[in-house]
This record gives structure tokens, sequence and C-alpha cells, in this order.
């Protein structure tokens, strides 16, 4: 019998695709927890995919958050937080991130 936890079906998923060739785990990774530090009660999981090619692309749901190649380069981790947090709730104050000077995208 599996008992692994499942992802609540209510909260969304966060995937960070990255490259392996390029050794962007550590990136994704560290992504990964800064996301689920802030949205720690509104994100059902946060998965992280590995590929190759230079990718690094980040899906909230089906929605694109990021794509390294059409952004270019890596997202600012106030940038990643006011995008997912327009995707999960567009209302919610990020407290000094929404005040640090960085316009909402």
């Amino acid at each position: 019998m599996d008992e692994t936890p499942r992802p609540s079906p209510e909260k969304p998923r966060v995937s960070i695709t990255y490259c392996t060739q390029c050794q962007w785990l550590l990136r994704a990774g560290w992504m990964a927890q800064e996301l689920l530090s802030t949205f720690r009660d509104d994100l059902g999981e946060v998965a992280l995919i590995p590929g190759t090619g230079g990718v690094f692309v980040i899906l909230c749901g089906p929605h694109l958050i990021w794509d390294r190649t059409r952004d270019g380069g890596f997202p600012d981790v106030k940038v990643l937080k006011q995008r997912v947090r327009d995707h999960l709730a567009p209302d919610r104050d990020l407290g000094h991130i929404d005040r640090a000077g960085v316009a909402r995208s």
C-alpha cells in the first residue's frame, strides 16, 4: 500500500524545469525553497523537473511564469514571487517585496 502523501488537489502545482547539462539544479532548488517559504499555505507542491538544452521554465499550473529564453535570463526572486502571486492571489500583499521598488508584471 502506497502511503506517500499526495498534493492537495485544490492547491496549484509549480514546476521548475531546469537544465542538468548546465548544472542549474541548485538554482532551481533555491527558487523552489523561496516559493515554498512564501506561499506555504497556497501551493500544493513545487516540482523540480530535469531537462536539457539550456531549459529553465517555471509554470504555475498551466500558466507560464518564466522562460529563460523568452524573458532573457533567470528571474530575480522578487519578480518570480510577484508573478506567482499574480496567479495564486492577485490581491495578496507580499510585504517588503511589493514595497522594494519592483513593479508588478
